[in-house]
């Protein structure tokens, strides 16, 4: 008698992808990015540039300067859904106005680093109450740091913040309004740009290399290779010298092309962001950047205790040092005060010792005149 013969196509596992990417398209996903920079480079114009809907209006930067006594960095939180193929994205643009636009700039991405650590400092104490079904994310997974195009290097204020960025989140760098520069002054201000970044140990994204799949890991390279990244950004239509309608910008000597991949490196921003490694910017968010905050925390406090504030807020620190100054001052002013007053009564004192010597010297001459007199009449009764 001969068993029967079972027919399998397999257990099934390489099936999880399609059941992983239902769920991912069930659920959609939420992607947040924080650009940073001086105001004026182009950081709500490239948004809308990448994202093509107007997710945030021009600013009018001719007023930008009339909050010089502020000499705060503000943060914006900018929120959308996006949709594309019936797959949903909740996207969170975080500006960070007013950062670099004053003279003084010490202490301006105190805001920028709080922000981003406060983000990790929420989502840790969400993580720790009985009822998580409802968590409040907005950790921050990638930073666009706008560098002016100055074609020279970068400032010590752009190496101060890209250093702190750098350890908390997904940095990438980029040249803003690159059309200002010729092709080869964009190339040297790279390779400028580059040799400070490894000088300085600023850490910023890397896409990863994937061994097993030579095209994706060729793209990364490329990527790694073009960073910092110069960008045009433009949500206007021009026409080109041959007819074509595209994003961009019109000059005499022609026009600037938003997705031309020979005026900028706007297509590859685009990629890293959106097309092929959000998913990964994400992931590093998840268990680099926030396992860092987690693991420091919880080596440094109790479980479900507060995080320590800072004594010193960035905020209130220039006017807490002017009263500091003027607290001195006004010590000064009241020592040299006493130290007159000192020297005033060392000397009345002084003067009082001498008219009081003077006096014991009298007082001892009135004495030997009496007793000079008495003896006198001492000797003049004996005669009689």
């Amino acid at each position: 008698m001969s068993s029967p013969t079972l027919v399998t196509d397999g257990l099934g596992i390489s099936n999880l992808p399609n059941q992983k990417h239902k769920i991912v398209a069930k659920r959609g996903a939420h992607f947040t990015m924080m650009v940073v920079g001086e105001s004026g480079l182009g950081k709500t114009t490239l948004v809308n540039t990448l994202f093509t809907t107007e997710l945030s209006p021009a600013k009018n930067y001719s007023k930008r300067h009339y909050k010089q006594l502020d000499k705060l960095t503000e943060v914006e939180i900018i929120k959308a859904e996006l949709e594309e193929k019936q797959f949903k994205v909740k996207l969170t643009v975080i500006d960070t106005p007013g950062f670099g636009d004053y003279v003084n700039n010490r202490d301006s991405w105190s805001p920028i680093v709080d922000f981003i650590d406060d983000q990790h400092e929420a989502y840790m104490r969400q993580e720790q109450q009985p009822q998580r079904e409802e968590k409040t994310d907005l950790r921050v997974h990638s930073c666009l740091y706008f560098i002016r195009p100055t074609g020279h290097t970068l400032k010590p204020l752009d190496i101060e913040i890209m250093k702190r960025l750098g350890t908390r989140v997904n940095l990438i760098p980029v040249i803003a309004k690159a059309d200002t520069l010729t092709q080869n002054d964009v190339f040297v201000f790279k390779q400028r740009v580059r040799e400070v970044i490894t000088a300085q140990n600023i850490r910023i994204y890397q896409p990863p290399v994937e061994s097993d799949d030579e095209v994706a890991a060729e793209h990364a390279r490329m990527l790694t290779e073009a960073m910092p990244f110069s960008i045009i950004g433009s949500t206007e239509d021009v026409q080109t010298p041959d007819g074509r309608v595209v994003k961009g910008r019109e000059y005499l000597w022609g026009v600037a092309e938003v997705e031309n991949e020979n005026h900028c490196d706007f297509r590859k921003l685009r990629s890293l962001l959106i097309r092929t490694h959000m998913l990964d910017l994400i992931s590093t968010t998840e268990e680099l950047h926030y396992e860092n905050y987690r693991q420091q925390q919880m080596e440094t406090r109790k479980f479900g205790e507060p995080k320590v504030k800072k004594v010193d807020n960035p905020k209130f620190k220039e006017e807490e040092e002017q009263l500091r100054k003027r607290f001195t001052e006004q010590v000064k002013a009241e020592e040299a005060r006493f130290r007159q007053w000192e020297q005033h009564l060392i000397a009345e004192r002084d003067r009082l010792n001498k008219d009081l010597e003077m006096a014991h010297s009298a007082i001892k001459q009135l004495e030997a005149e009496l007793d000079n007199l008495q003896a006198g009449y001492g000797r003049g009764s004996a005669r009689r």
